[in-house]
């Protein structure tokens, strides 16, 4: 899918950091921490620009430091593009890309419900910085070494290469952890299988990333402190990531014994312009889909909107006080436990009118009576 980015906007602060534009409508955001990654990165490398460029003074290598911070910044934005665009492509919403002290993330609204869905917008990224890692590699060795520019390139192309590489370590939450996950899943047939063959390749591979740290300072290798810096941060990353993606995980998963039937609360249909206090007594703790003369439903009864509405004016139409139904909000009462808990995990809305195969109002589902049974089973 062709990425198109939007009309210019005046950037801004949000809870992600500084927007910076939007591509496929999908904003981009520069996190405040990534000016703390490029603050390390520019002091790590700045004394390694010196030895490779002799004739180089410290501001010069500074700058060099500088403008290679933001070339790398430049290729995990397209790593992460990558996942976006793949994602978009198979129907998966993205909520926001965003680029952070260890890298870049892009936050994709929905679980992928296929393994091979998973797969393939894990691979993106790294398939992307291998691309770039080539086309700056022919350049690398189409200049004449030495020089300011020819060093950039090189680098560039060093950094891509070493973005994909360690990407594909079969390890949560990087993207071969994923691609990992992908598989596991696709031979048992089990996510969460994924996901702990994930969590233990992340536990290998922040080992290996510190003990290649170590190597260096025993060696008295060139790039020692740099190397131990960022293998530090990433094994940090690892790890952090991979107990984030196990909690997640265990959240995702329907308790054993609960039945859905045990939650949904019975449906009651009423008119649209029935007063919204008599729709409140009408309830009685069951959901109210609130219909309209010609049968077109308007939506869900909001308890807490229609009492707060019934304290002022509680002859105003119940609709006034309506959670609209749309398809994210509808389950159907055969699917999984699981697909449910997924769905209600990442629509936003209170409630969710659950439907037979007929498609006729079999009851209501609230968040809340979902999340006080599943405190209650894990409690």
């Amino acid at each position: 899918m062709p990425s198109t980015a939007s009309p210019p906007v005046r950037p801004k602060l949000n809870d992600g950091g500084l927007l910076l534009f939007r591509i496929a409508g999908v904003p981009v955001l520069l996190s405040p921490s990534w000016w703390l990654g490029a603050a390390l990165i520019v002091l790590l490398y700045t004394p390694l620009v010196g030895r490779i460029l002799p004739g180089a003074g410290i501001w010069e290598s500074a700058l060099l430091a500088a403008v290679f911070t933001v070339l790398l910044a430049v290729s995990v934005l397209l790593h992460e593009l990558g996942h976006c665009i793949v994602a978009l492509r198979l129907g998966l919403p993205v909520r926001r890309v965003r680029l952070f002290l260890l890298g870049g993330l892009s936050e994709i609204s929905r679980t992928p419900p296929k393994p091979t869905q998973e797969g393939l917008i894990a691979a993106a990224g790294p398939a992307v910085s291998m691309v770039l890692a080539l086309v700056t590699g022919i350049g690398w060795f189409a200049l004449v070494p030495g020089g300011a520019i020819w060093l950039l390139v090189a680098q560039t192309c060093v950094a891509n290469l070493a973005v994909a590489v360690f990407n594909l370590l079969p390890g949560l939450p990087l993207d071969g952890g994923r691609m990992l996950r992908a598989l596991t899943w696709r031979l048992t047939g089990k996510r969460a299988t994924g996901t702990t063959a994930g969590v233990i390749g992340a536990g290998a591979v922040a080992a290996v990333l510190i003990g290649w740290a170590l190597v260096g300072l025993l060696n008295n290798a060139q790039d020692q402190w740099l190397r131990l810096g960022v293998c530090v941060l990433m094994a940090w990353f690892v790890v952090a990531g991979a107990s984030a993606e196990h909690a997640a995980e265990q959240r995702k998963r329907w308790p054993a014994g609960l039945a859905l039937g045990d939650l949904v609360r019975p449906v009651l249909q009423l008119p649209a312009e029935s007063p919204v206090g008599d729709a409140l007594l009408a309830a009685a703790g069951r959901g109210v889909v609130l219909v309209r003369a010609d049968g077109i439903a308007v939506g869900l009864l909001d308890q807490t909107a229609a009492e707060r509405l019934a304290t002022h004016t509680p002859n105003e139409p119940a609709e006034r006080a309506a959670e609209p139904v749309d398809p994210d909000t509808i389950l159907l009462d055969s699917e999984t436990p699981d697909a449910i808990l997924e769905r209600v995990q990442s629509v936003l809305a209170w409630q969710f009118l659950v439907v037979d195969g007929e498609g006729r109002p079999s009851g209501v589902l609230r968040r809340e009576d979902l999340r006080n049974a599943l405190r209650s089973r894990r409690g």
